[in-house]
């Protein structure tokens, strides 16, 4: 019997495919689409989980995938550290709360420090 839900993961001509829409990853459209985030900007810092080391966090913002890893690079150039983007949230390396709100709200963004 077989599973309806079920289907092409991998292709060796155009590599991972989405399991949605059936296209490849790169030229997937059902994800884009998608904005993750209510629109209030909150900036923190965490470090548990990460062996004591800093990182500071951006959620809520109300972007699509594309514009989210845009906006996360220029986070990243503004503050001369590394990090990513992953799940709507953008991960920054460092303590850099402060640069991180002002360079959000140069784009025009609204943020608001959270945590303590």
């Amino acid at each position: 019997m077989k599973n309806s839900s079920s289907g092409l993961v991998y292709s060796t001509e155009s590599g991972r495919m989405c399991p949605q829409c059936r296209a490849p990853v790169a030229a997937c459209t059902c994800k884009t689409s998608v904005i993750i985030g209510d629109g209030v900007v909150r900036v923190s810092r965490q470090t548990k989980g990460r062996g004591g080391k800093s990182v500071t966090v951006v959620k809520g913002l109300a972007l699509d995938a594309v514009a989210l890893a845009a906006l996360g690079k220029q986070l990243r150039t503004a503050c001369g550290s590394g990090g990513t983007v992953k799940d709507g949230v953008i991960e920054v390396q460092g303590d850099h709360c402060e640069l991180v709100m002002e360079t959000l709200r140069k784009l025009g963004h609204d943020p608001k420090r959270a945590g303590g």
